[in-house]
Parts: C-alpha cells; sequence; structure tokens
C-alpha cells in the first residue's frame, strides 16, 4: 500500500509520492501537458435535463394543485345550484366529478407538479446538496472549459476549500463533503493507476487557520469535513499537516546543518508563515521532531490579489464611481459582490433576478449607463469567475512584464483594458501590509531570529511581494530558493512516507 502527500490548494492541488529517495508527481489533468497540477474548482453540471425536485418541493406543489382544484369544485357547485335546467345541471355535475378525479389523482398530481417545476427551474434554483448528489461532475480544465462554454448548465465552485471554515448548516456540510469525496477520489485513482499500487495513506496539507470568522471552530469543521471526504474516497489513513511546515520539512533536505528558518508560504488562498528548526538530522526520516518556534496564517491569498485589481482596474470600466442623478456614488457593493467567486450567498445573490432590476434602474440614472451595461452582461451572464480568473493572469502576466493589454471580449466585442505594474502595485498595498502584520505575528512568538527565509507558494513568484519583504521586514536575511509551486506537496509527500512507517529509503 502506498501513501501520498495531498496539497489541496485554493486555485490548484497536486499529488506526489515519496519513495524514500526520489520525489514521483502525479498527473491529474490530462488536458494540460505535464499536467501534475489541476484546478482545485469544480463544475458541477446537467447535460440534458434537471434533476426532478425534491419529495417535498414536489408534495407542496401537489398542495398547491389541490387547493385550486378544491375551489374550482367549489365554484362548480354553486353554479350547479344555481341552474335551473337540469341539461346546465348535468354539465356542471360532469365537471365537478372531473375535478373530484383530479383532486385524488395523486400520481397525476405529482406529474403535473413536477412539470411545473421543471418549466421554470435553473441549475440556480437547486440546493448546493441536491446539485453534488444529481449532477455531473468534471474536474480541472475540462470542468473550466464546460463552464465557459455553457455556464447555465451548472455551477462552478470556484474554491471549495474557501468555504470550508464559514458558517455552513448541516446540508451544506453534507454537500461539501460529497463535492471534496469526488475530488479526492479522483487524485486517488490517478495515483492508483500511475505508481501501479494501492493507495490507502495520504498526508493532506492544511492551512494555520481555514477562511472563515469562526476562529478554532472553523478550523474544526472544515478538518472535519476533509476527514470524512477522505474516508468516502477510500482512504483509511488520513492525518494533516500544516503547510508551512511541510514546505520546511522539503527544504531541510538541502540543508547542511541545522539552521533556524522563517517560511513564508503565500498560496492562493492564504497566507502561512513558520519559524522552525531544521537540518540534515531531523530530515531523515526516523528523526522528525522539528521544533516549531512559532506559526501564523490567515486568508491572505492570491484570490484576494486578484478581486482587489479586479476592483483597481477593471471596475472603472464597468461603472465603479460613476454618480447618480442625486449625486450619491453607484454603489461600491455592486463590484465587491460580482467578484465574491469564494463566497456563495454572495455570489447568489448578485446573480438573481432582483439584482439585475436593481443594476438596471441605477443604469437609468447615471450619464455614462454603457459602463453598467457591462456590469449588467457580467450579472446576467453569470461571468464572475471568468473575470476573477483574467485579473488572474493578469497578475502572472505582469510578473515578467511592464505592462500588458487585457482582452475581455466576452463581456463586450473588442474590449479591452491597459493594466501596468504600477497599478499592479497599488491593488496589492493594503494586502502586503498585512501579510508583513502576520510575518511580524509569527516573529514575535518565539525569541530565537531565523538565520534563512524561505518564500514559497504560488505568489512568491511575484516580484512585488519578493522585494517588498527582501528590502523591508527580511532585509539582510539570506533567501533559500525552491520550487514555489512544489515545495508544500512534496513535504507532504516525505511526511506521508514517514507516517506509513517507511523507516528505511530504498
Amino acid at each position: 500500500m502506498a501513501a501520498i502527500g495531498i496539497d489541496y490548494g485554493t486555485s490548484n492541488s497536486e499529488v506526489v509520492f515519496f519513495d524514500g529517495n526520489h520525489h514521483s508527481h502525479v498527473k491529474l489533468d490530462p488536458q494540460v501537458k505535464d499536467g501534475n497540477k489541476i484546478r482545485s474548482s469544480i463544475f458541477i453540471y446537467y447535460p440534458d435535463e434537471l434533476p426532478t425536485p425534491p419529495d417535498e418541493i414536489v408534495e407542496a406543489k401537489v398542495a398547491q394543485l389541490q387547493r385550486a382544484i378544491g375551489e374550482q369544485i367549489e365554484k362548480e357547485k354553486q353554479r350547479f345550484y344555481e341552474a335551473q335546467d337540469p341539461n346546465e345541471q348535468q354539465v356542471y355535475s360532469d365537471r365537478i366529478e372531473s375535478l373530484r378525479g383530479q383532486f385524488h389523482d395523486r400520481p397525476g398530481l405529482q406529474k403535473r407538479a413536477i412539470q411545473l417545476l421543471l418549466k421554470d427551474l435553473t441549475v440556480q434554483d437547486l440546493s448546493l446538496k441536491q446539485l453534488v448528489e444529481t449532477g455531473t461532475f468534471a474536474f480541472g480544465e475540462e470542468g473550466f472549459r464546460r463552464f465557459l462554454a455553457t455556464p447555465e448548465k451548472g455551477r462552478l465552485i470556484y474554491s471549495p476549500k474557501n468555504f470550508l471554515g464559514a458558517s455552513l448548516d448541516s446540508q451544506q456540510q453534507e454537500a461539501f463533503v460529497g463535492m471534496i469525496a469526488k475530488q479526492l477520489g479522483y487524485f486517488r485513482e490517478c495515483a492508483e493507476a500511475q505508481l501501479q499500487q494501492a493507495v490507502d495513506t495520504a498526508v493532506i496539507g492544511r492551512p494555520v487557520k481555514f477562511h472563515g470568522t469562526r476562529g478554532e471552530t472553523g478550523n474544526v469543521q472544515a478538518i472535519n469535513i476533509m476527514q470524512q471526504a477522505a474516508a468516502l474516497a477510500g482512504f483509511k489513513h488520513v492525518s494533516f499537516l500544516e503547510e508551512p511546515i511541510a514546505a520546511a520539512y522539503r527544504i531541510e533536505r538541502t540543508l547542511a546543518t541545522e539552521t533556524t528558518t522563517l517560511v513564508v508560504d503565500v498560496g492562493g488562498g492564504t497566507t502561512d508563515i513558520c519559524c522552525i528548526r531544521l537540518g540534515p538530522e531531523s530530515a531523515q526520516p526516523e528523526q522528525h521532531n522539528n521544533p516549531v518556534l512559532g506559526v501564523t496564517g490567515k486568508r491572505l491569498g492570491g484570490m484576494e490579489c486578484d478581486k482587489n485589481l479586479v476592483l483597481k482596474a477593471i471596475a472603472p470600466h464597468l461603472g465603479q464611481g460613476l454618480s447618480m442623478q442625486n449625486g450619491l456614488p453607484v454603489p461600491p457593493t455592486y463590484f465587491s459582490d460580482m467578484c465574491a467567486v469564494d463566497d456563495i450567498p454572495k455570489l447568489t445573490r448578485f446573480f438573481s433576478d432582483e439584482y439585475g432590476l436593481e443594476i438596471m434602474q441605477t443604469k437609468s440614472i447615471v450619464k455614462e449607463p454603457e459602463l453598467l451595461e457591462r456590469l449588467l452582461i457580467i450579472q446576467e451572464e453569470k461571468l464572475s469567475a471568468r473575470v476573477v480568473n483574467s485579473a488572474r493572469m493578469a497578475k502572472e502576466l505582469l510578473s515578467s512584464k511592464a505592462q500588458i493589454t487585457l482582452p475581455l471580449p466576452y463581456i463586450e466585442p473588442d474590449f479591452s483594458i491597459s493594466i501596468d505594474n504600477q497599478m499592479l502595485a497599488q491593488s496589492m498595498k493594503s494586502w502586503l501590509s498585512k501579510v508583513i502584520r502576520l510575518i511580524e505575528e509569527c516573529l514575535a512568538q518565539t525569541d530565537i531570529k531565523p538565520e534563512v527565509v524561505m518564500i514559497t507558494g504560488g505568489m512568491s513568484l511575484s516580484p512585488i511581494l519578493r522585494d517588498t519583504l527582501s528590502n523591508g521586514l527580511l532585509a539582510g536575511l539570506p533567501l533559500l530558493e525552491n520550487d514555489a509551486f512544489n515545495s508544500v506537496c512534496e513535504g507532504l509527500a516525505i511526511q506521508a512516507y514517514r507516517v506509513s512507517g517507511n523507516d528505511t529509503p530504498r
């Protein structure tokens, strides 16, 4: 039986196997060249008809139909009593008998109720639990491309991980368990096929703090959901390791002497920091009691930067900043709600007919209605995920370019905007100050000062982030080079090798 490390990320996920000497990256996305990474988003869709509504909704509709039939029977009775002609009375009597037959024909009423419900039903009307239980799942690029082609056919869950620590009712928790179980099950199947052996053990990375406002309660909920999902996916042994510590386990294999290391892991959803003693002896499988000197974490990942860039660079072209006839600005919540791809209630509200009507009414009382028309298109065609994804691509391109032109033809033909590094830096300013405070919080937990620093995670490739830290709070600390995208998962694989009882390198 094999043990694997799973980096279940906000933006992307990865699976790695370690045999004591070498790492093997499991290919997860067949539509991507060297597809070791896979989008964490899921598209749940219906290729044909939507599912039958739940029994309780059908029965409520049946009761409504019966009430209407009952009222019609009473009207026909009144007409019967008022009629003078026996032939006319017979007509009303026949109608009453027919209506009574309909009233007591439960199978017929149920069929009619389902037809009426499906007539106006859309995917957005389905509960998340029903969606998970009845929909078809598409992962990675296949899922995202299906979403781009037919968004009305399903729902894109942009980042399941971001919801795990949030306030969820019991049905929503069940839905996320089922959803993530499908993903983890797919990961396990890919690993077994490529490793040519059964996989029953996984070490799954976790942020220091999951996204949410519920503190430790949210963390416990998130771990419970992941544990249940992993069990449903077929894993018999599951443990969790904080992501910055996993990255530390990977980097310590390159150290010649024991070193106090500060690990700054800036991923898609969270920023996690740890200060830890590392060295060549603890890198051996039988020696892994690394003293963690300090650890902190918060929801400060790259997705927040993407949304900030939307608000800074794209939203002004969608009507942000316009004034209405009364002199007040267009509600800024229009644009923050548009970006809320990791907040299901907020995004569902943004996509509602009522919200669209409000934007339309606002559009009629501004001087440049064509700008708000673009926002209305995003709202009506449910393009929020595409907009945030465009901002992510712009952010990545600006890592190596001073200025780019970002095409947005899915909003309006020939529509594009210019974004430069200065604009990106301005959009990241508030975010960077929060990252610095988080590092200071970690350093305050120990009197031992770090000797080196390792900056990892997807956002570590941002020159703005690296320059800000290297020229400021972390100035003078040698920077350990590492694989920004793979260090966490390779460290998780090392830990998986350890916990599986393989103490002797092969």
